[in-house]
């Protein structure tokens, strides 16, 4: 008889929404989703091109978020809890938390009918596999198998770094991608013209999946999966590398790229809540100049040049 696992639910106010979401990304690294009707008309007419949105979703609450959270059988479900509830008093945001017994196979699917074709940039669309019915629109289609552990790749961290891959990749790129979780990135660039992509996860879920990924859309011969860490398990120069990780981990990793990156490379770093912006800033100043930032609901990315 298999064994059920725990969702918790944290019901918070819409606008702290995207913390909450970061903060229980902390407790679990997979089965997290949020949802948050607080923009509804505007992400419908921008994702699915529709103005007719079913009357069950217009009468949800747009002034609070929900965010579900999947514990395993193996885990404690009361420490994740006490966790979530302690942080969010830290941060004073008002939480309501509630738990229920969930078969794995009922949340598993429960996320997949929130992931829809969506248009990313000028010249991508990621197309979860087991939608059939898209338009591409006359864009690059990426076709992603997220996997349990990884997110949809329409956060706005993951949205930021492709805008600026559209725009530092070029036809015959080498490409590293740090912590590279379903291989979003990787694939993305190989799809805009790279001519390799090395992903690295200390994960080794993460290489799997981003393997697959690569092979979903035919571009496995040219990408590299590498678990382990980026100083020990890497080798050679790159035109382009990316890190889409949080705040403390791209400070870490930013001592070690420099020896990674070609000279006339860029440097592409997100996940960055604003509030850890400076931390940031103060940590690569020493090697690299901003290029660019970019900026979207509370999350940074840049793309940075190494110093003359």
């Amino acid at each position: 008889m298999e064994t059920n696992w725990t969702e918790i639910i944290l019901e918070v106010p819409a606008q702290q929404a995207e913390l909450v979401a970061s903060i229980a990304n902390m407790v679990v690294p997979y089965g997290i989703y949020m949802e948050d009707y607080s923009h509804l008309e505007e992400e419908a007419l921008e994702i699915a091109h529709i103005d007719l949105i079913d009357e069950e979703l217009l009468n949800k609450d747009r002034s609070k978020a929900w965010i579900h959270v999947y514990i395993s059988p193996e885990e404690n479900p009361n420490e994740a809890v006490s966790f979530l509830q302690e942080r969010c008093t830290a941060e004073q945001i008002p939480c309501e938390v509630t738990c229920a017994s969930c078969a794995q196979e009922d949340w598993i699917n429960n996320w997949k009918k929130y992931f829809k074709p969506v248009p990313v940039g000028e010249k991508l669309l990621i197309r979860p596999i087991w939608e059939e019915s898209f338009e591409a629109q006359g864009r690059i289609v990426l076709n992603l198998e997220p996997g349990i552990a990884f997110g949809t790749g329409t956060h706005e961290t993951t949205r930021l770094c492709l805008e600026l891959l559209e725009k530092y990749v070029v036809p015959g790129s080498d490409f590293l991608d740090v912590g590279c979780g379903s291989g979003i990135l990787s694939v993305a660039a190989l799809l805009l013209g790279a001519r390799s992509a090395v992903g690295v996860d200390i994960d080794p879920l993460a290489v799997k999946t981003a393997r697959e990924n690569a092979a979903n859309n035919q571009v496995e011969k040219q990408f590299t999966g590498i678990c382990g860490s980026l100083a020990e398990k890497v080798t050679g120069k790159f035109q382009v590398v990316a890190a889409n990780i949080v705040a403390d981990v791209v400070i870490e990793l930013t001592r070690d790229v420099p020896s990674f990156l070609q000279p006339e490379g860029v440097y592409i770093i997100s996940g960055i809540i604003d509030q850890r912006e400076a931390n940031v800033l103060e940590a690569v100043e020493k090697d690299f100049v901003v290029l660019e930032r970019r900026e979207e609901k509370g999350w940074v990315a840049m793309a940075l040049a190494l110093k003359k």
